[in-house]
């Protein structure tokens, strides 16, 4: 849950706090940036610089600040568009973080990290005078380092940025006349592993802060491979291993269903004359014998073709996104791109939603117009009306609890006009030519008396839920990564493995389905639709589980049940989306198995 900065009794500007503008992505990220009372001089070593002393710290604002402590907040610094890294030892390995915390809590005392030690890297840029040159784009991170124009002073870019930490006991005598950006009167030793300013209530704390600047060999497209350095490249390398022996053994399945099974069977049934075929009808067994109900309507067809459509806008979308992210189109340096793109596919994508869903439900209604705007109407509305519910109230949770993250009524507003006045109109018009285009047509004739489904040894669902293991093993590995990303505030940036997993995922899906679907029919039970979209849609409950064994084993900082209420209520609203996306791979895979099985078919 993050919060502002100034929400704690730290320094604040002389100019007075201002927000800086924000796009749609970073509002709904809860990113507020505000300016600081930091001052950089370009390519200018300071040290011991006074900022300021605050207020004797109230009952209120002490126990906020111990609060926040113990919560191990984090507080996040920009310079030129690259947030402050830290680095830390840890077992001989270098850790590498962004930001740095509040305090830290060390035998029941907590102490406050009251003096920052800031290193800029700058880049020399070969051409003098490049300030006067440049007058768009990144001339914001060029600052010409002689202030006459036409000087031969080259110019500095800012490379990397990075923070050390430090709790340092202040005289409270020196500072009284002191004013901000004055030298503090004595050496400030700034050492990462001791701290000596407890907090106590009715106590000011003096902040002070050094400045070095560093020559650099980083060039300027470089100064972002520091953030994204790919930890645990073969751990995603082996994820991607893991998935394709899964995916090999379910190929070897669906081939010795197709190749073995089906085509034996069917050219058995084409080599026999008519008196044979009729005498083979009172022996057959298996899918064949269901061949008048396979296609007979599922319970709630209208919600199914729904479903359906939603998902197929879900999985475009989260296709398309990470496709864009791989090329490098919405890369960590730009905030806030990765959400406002997914937004804007998702509206987009309505088109896709519309057409699929009314063209499945005319398939299911044998061609009948009738009802196909209410369909292309609930299609528009379903996964967003359920996004809405669920971050409207965590939205109000947010909102009791003040945090950044509540987004404004104005948002709120723009949201639901871009819902109702995009997004909605693209999913009729989609459902407009899916009414248009002709309906598929069943390659068999459904008997008016549906078939009794023979009593099953064990319970159909025990295999659905089943199924949805396959799935969540191609994926797991990597929804680590994904979650400490969201939750741990560390960049992801290796779409480029997400994309290869993502497409495993949806060839893992259909094949499980597949299988499933030829099993149900193989044991003459004919209710296959909603078997096949919850087959792999199932995926959903495992990755449920892990966000709750996520939640205990490494979130243990998380405190309140307001904390574990928001963690909890995204995971749904994220599985949901996944649900919707795996299930509909399911399903239309197994929709095109069992018409091509069927159409194959001899029939008199």
């Amino acid at each position: 849950m993050p919060f502002s900065y100034y929400s704690l009794p730290f320094c604040k500007p002389t100019e007075g706090v201002k927000d800086s503008a924000e796009n749609l992505g970073e509002l709904l990220m809860g990113d507020r940036i505000e300016n600081s009372p930091y001052r950089f001089k370009m390519y200018t070593n300071e040290t011991e610089i006074f900022l300021c002393q605050s207020d004797k710290l109230s009952a209120d604002d002490y126990l906020l600040l111990k609060k926040r402590i113990d919560e191990m907040y984090q507080v996040n610094l920009i310079l030129e568009n690259l947030p402050a890294m830290r680095y830390s030892m840890k077992d001989g390995f270098m850790l590498r973080w962004t930001g740095y915390p509040v305090g830290v809590k060390v035998d029941d005392a907590y102490y406050v990290f009251n003096h920052l030690k800031f290193k800029v890297l700058v880049h020399k840029y070969e051409e003098t005078n490049v300030g006067n040159v440049m007058g768009t784009g990144d001339a914001a991170g060029v600052i010409p380092g002689g202030s006459k124009r036409g000087s031969d002073v080259p110019g500095y870019m800012v490379v990397g940025f990075e923070v050390v930490p430090c709790s340092f006991m202040h005289e409270g005598n020196l500072v009284k006349k002191l004013k901000m950006y004055d030298r503090y009167p004595s050496p400030v030793k700034c050492e990462a592993t001791t701290v000596s300013m407890p907090i106590k209530e009715g106590v000011p704390i003096v902040f002070t802060y050094e400045v070095t600047f560093e020559e650099s060999d980083i060039k300027w497209p470089s100064r972002w491979d520091a953030y994204l350095k790919m930890e645990g490249s073969k751990v995603h390398w082996f994820s991607i291993l893991n998935s394709l022996m899964v995916i090999t053994f379910l190929a070897g399945i669906v081939l010795v269903i197709f190749l073995r099974t089906v085509r034996r069977d069917l050219t058995r049934y084409e080599e026999l004359d008519k008196e044979s075929q009729a005498q083979m009808n009172e022996e057959l067994s298996g899918w064949k014998l269901v061949v008048g109900d396979v296609f007979r309507a599922p319970t709630n067809p209208a919600l199914l073709c729904i479903m359906v459509g939603d998902g197929v806008q879900i999985l475009g979308m989260g296709l398309v996104t990470i496709l864009f992210a791989a090329l490098g189109f919405m890369s960590p340096a730009s905030r806030g791109t990765l959400i406002t793109g997914m937004l804007f596919f998702y509206m987009i994508l309505g088109i896709a939603a519309g057409y699929v869903a009314v063209r499945l439900w005319r398939t299911i209604s044998y061609g009948d117009h009738k009802g196909w705007a209410s369909v292309a109407w609930k299609a528009a509305c379903f996964f967003p009306g359920i996004a809405f519910l669920i971050l409207t109230t965590l939205n109000f949770l947010l909102w009791g609890s003040h945090s950044t993250g509540a987004i404004p009524f104005s948002l709120f507003v723009i949201l639901l006009l871009l819902w109702f006045c995009i997004s909605v109109p693209l999913t009729l018009i989609g459902g407009y030519f899916g009414a248009k285009t002709p309906h598929i047509e069943y390659p068999v004739r459904t008997n008016q008396i549906p078939r009794e489904i023979p009593a099953q040894k064990y319970p159909s669902w025990l295999l659905v839920l089943g199924a949805g293991t396959l799935p969540f093993g191609t994926l797991f590995i990597e929804l680590f990564f994904i979650m400490s990303s969201i939750w741990m505030g560390r960049v992801y940036y290796v779409f480029g493995f997400l994309l290869i997993v993502m497409v495993l995922l949806v060839v893992v899906c259909a094949e499980v389905s597949l299988v499933l679907t030829y099993m149900h029919l193989c044991v003459e039970d004919w209710k296959w639709w909603w078997k096949s979209f919850f087959a792999s849609g199932s995926v959903a409950i495992y990755i449920f589980l892990y966000s709750v064994n996520y939640l205990i084993f490494d979130l243990k900082s998380l405190s309140g049940p307001v904390s574990a209420t928001l963690y909890l209520g995204y995971s749904l609203f994220m599985v949901l989306a996944i649900m919707l996306a795996t299930g509909t791979i399911g399903f239309l895979s197994s929709f095109w198995f069992v018409h091509y099985l069927f159409s194959s078919v001899k029939l008199d």
